[in-house]
């Protein structure tokens, strides 16, 4: 028994010996499957991560990119444009525009509400805005520096700004159609600033954002925009003034719908100035209609009437089917063609064909039109490019209207011949009568000079010409049109101390109503251009619908001379007659008298006609004296001359302007929230009111400017920057 309990002990060790061996090959196996299944796992895991790095990337990162990251675009900065002498037309300035990061905003309502306070804005506009986004929301764009200081000054946490570009426009409604206009986000929306967008406005500013897994906003960066190319166009602001302040006293004196002025180089078919009637101002193109916004010079179409004769005649002549001193018998005034009988505004008989020009003869002229016949007249108004565009660098040019050959009617020669059943734009027509004027060639009318990026200059290519007509032909021509100012229905336009040539022209408008012309609704016009031998200018002018005198000859002629006597004294164009005494005299008395005109100021809506009438020679002066041509000395008037209206009361003192530019007083200025009303180019020289004065914010500041040779002129600025 004993020897059993002392073996006992033996035994349980030896029971145990196998059970033992089996926990360490359980646990080996099991160690096995886990570490297979790690292996699997890891291998799978591995082989997913490899196939997600190595054929998903780019997939996966710009999600991953589209979620953290937030690129919002921000304007670029246009360049400026000038006109031909460097003067600024249109230039951006920076502003301030608020954006709000909703995350960070507790209390949107009351956010809203105090921003839409200042703003002028319903509250719930802002909210809506706001909430729109997680991380990013525009609350208001490019705000006046008042507003964007009162917005700042409340502290708002979760509003921040971002500093863009506005484009002004320093002149206002100056050469408004040729320069166009911008929206919100400075894309150019019409003139030049459309047809030449990219160049100007060239890439957009970025403001990268970054973002937390709950779309919060951690960390911003900012890339500035690149500055595009500056345009120089050929219009001179001097002579753009000039058309744009004679095409409003016309609309005001006769009433008149609507209006255009165009001047050009005949001989390089360069813009020297384009106006229209009713106007804009591109500073708040929001406000005006689209009827203001449209370029009628380039885009109107209308029925030419009696203008259309330079055609007609130039052709018979370049074909010698005809001559100046042959007689037309005008049959008392009436012809009857295909069945219809057209009366002559006068029963006239033998006219030369000189004569039938000066006298404008419907029948004289249809009479020669039937003797050139229908093939050849078509080549020719083709060939004066009626029908087709001019190729001016502007957007939104009409082709006008012309009939195939084979559509024409028995009756489409002897109407088009009078300019009826024709359809044509100012720009086509000024640049047909520079045909004349140039020695028969037709040349592409451009606004644009040069592109300027940097300190390189690429210079728009010489405009394209083709002959028209034999040089002869423009000769006679000429002389011809010389007799309509003379002896015939253009005397208005007589000038003085240079010769002058033109045509008048009163064409019916066609009444949709009752299908028939209207004997009430009518176009006057007049298109000439002096002087004759040599011709620096062509000036075309057209008032829509006048009331009371409405002959072109009546109404747009004397405009003609206005603008034209202007031009070319500005332009120091030799005076090719003698100049009467009694004109001499009277411009020294007006000269001793003159007054600064203020370009920058014009505005055609609200004009004083009665006191910006005056005479041509006055207004001539007065712009010289705003802006002395070609190197003058002579001074700029004291800036007491100019009357300024404040507002009483506290403000800010008006800061030391003399000696900058017109960029820097507009730049400054405007952060002030000071209106600023400039005179003349070139560095500031006199200021109204006086540095220190406190004035009102919103009140305006005149600020004379000067090419003084004693001054650092703006290109000398650019180069020491």
């Amino acid at each position: 028994m004993n020897r059993l309990v002392e073996e006992a002990p033996c035994w349980n060790t030896c029971a145990r010996s196998p059970g033992k061996n089996m926990d360490r090959s359980s646990f080996r196996t099991r160690l096995l499957i886990v570490a297979g299944f790690a292996t699997i796992w890891t291998g799978a895991a591995l082989g997913r991560l490899a196939y997600l790095q190595l054929f998903r990337y780019t997939e996966y990162y710009s999600r991953a990119q589209h979620q953290q990251r937030l690129i919002v675009d921000v304007g670029a900065r246009r360049s400026d444009i000038f006109d031909r002498n460097l003067n600024p037309l249109a230039m951006s300035v920076p502003v301030d525009s608020a954006f709000a990061v909703p995350s960070e905003i507790a209390e949107p309502q009351m956010v809203s509400r105090l921003i839409g306070e200042v703003l002028g804005v319903a509250p719930e506009e802002i909210a809506a805005r706001i909430v729109a986004s997680h991380s990013f929301a525009w609350v208001a764009r490019k705000l006046p520096p008042e507003k964007a200081q009162r917005i700042a000054a409340m502290n708002l946490r979760g509003i921040y700004f971002q500093r863009e570009g506005e484009r002004f426009y320093p002149k206002r409604e100056l050469a408004a159609h040729v320069l166009g206009y911008v929206d919100i986000d400075e894309k150019g929306l019409g003139g030049i600033e459309y047809s030449l967008d990219a160049p100007i406005r060239s890439k957009p500013g970025k403001m990268l954002i970054l973002t937390d897994a709950r779309r919060r906003w951690y960390d911003s960066s900012d890339k500035a925009p690149e500055t595009g190319s500056s345009v120089v166009l050929t219009l001179d602001e001097n002579i753009q003034y000039i058309a744009e302040k004679e095409l409003n006293q016309a609309i005001h004196d006769t009433q008149a719908k609507s209006g255009t002025v165009i001047v050009e180089n005949p001989t390089t078919g360069e813009l020297l100035a384009m106006a229209n009637w009713p106007t804009f101002n591109p500073n708040a193109a929001k406000d005006s209609t689209p009827e203001s916004r449209m370029n009628r010079a380039a885009s109107a179409l209308y029925e030419p009437g009696s203008v259309f004769k330079i055609v007609t005649l130039s052709a018979a002549i370049d074909q010698g089917i005809t001559n100046p001193d042959e007689v037309i018998d005008c049959q008392h005034g009436a012809i009857v063609i295909a069945g219809h009988r057209i009366r002559d505004h006068k029963a006239y008989g033998k006219l030369t064909v000189s004569q039938v020009l000066a006298n404008s003869s419907d029948v004289g002229a249809i009479k020669i039109g039937l003797r050139l016949g229908a093939p050849k007249f078509y080549d020719y108004i083709r060939a004066f490019g009626f029908g087709q565009p001019t190729g001016v660098d502007l957007p939104g040019e009409g082709r006008g209207m012309l009939r195939r050959l084979q559509n024409w009617t028995p009756v489409s020669v002897g109407s088009i011949s009078m300019g009826q059943e024709i359809g044509v734009t100012p720009m086509q027509i000024t640049s047909a009568v520079s045909v004349v004027a140039n020695g028969g060639l037709l040349v592409r009318p451009h606004v644009v000079r040069a592109m300027r990026r940097g300190t390189q200059i690429s210079e728009s290519p010489e405009a394209p010409s083709r002959r028209v007509i034999r040089e002869t032909t423009a000769a006679s021509m000429r002389r011809m049109m010389e007799g309509v100012v003379l002896n015939g229905t253009g005397k208005y336009a007589k000038l003085d101390g240079y010769t002058s040539a033109g045509k008048t022209g009163t064409a019916q408008k066609f009444d949709i109503a009752t299908g028939h012309y209207s004997a009430h609704q009518l176009i006057a016009s007049f298109v000439g251009f002096a002087p004759i031998n040599t011709p620096a200018i062509t000036v075309y002018v057209q008032l829509d619908s006048p009331v009371g005198p409405h002959e072109g000859g009546m109404v747009a002629a004397p405009v003609f001379k206005r603008v034209a006597q202007q031009v070319l004294a500005y332009l120091d164009v030799p005076h090719d007659i003698p100049v009467s005494l009694d004109a001499r005299s009277a411009s020294r008395a007006r000269a001793s008298a003159q007054t600064l005109a203020d370009v920058s100021d014009f505005d055609p809506q609200q004009t004083d006609f009665s006191a910006a009438a005056g005479n041509s020679s006055a207004a001539s002066n007065s712009l010289a004296a705003a802006n002395p041509a070609k190197g003058s000395s002579e001074a700029i008037p004291a800036a007491e001359e100019q009357t300024v209206e404040l507002d009483e009361g506290s403000g800010i003192p008006v800061p030391q302007l003399q000696g900058k530019t017109v960029r820097e007083v507009t730049e400054q200025c405007m952060k002030l929230g000071l209106s600023p009303v400039l005179v003349g180019t070139g560095i500031a020289t006199a200021q109204s009111p006086e540095p220190g004065t406190t004035i009102r914010r919103g009140s305006h500041i005149t600020v004379q400017f000067a090419r003084d040779v004693s001054l650092v002129t703006l290109a000398d600025r650019r180069k020491s920057r």
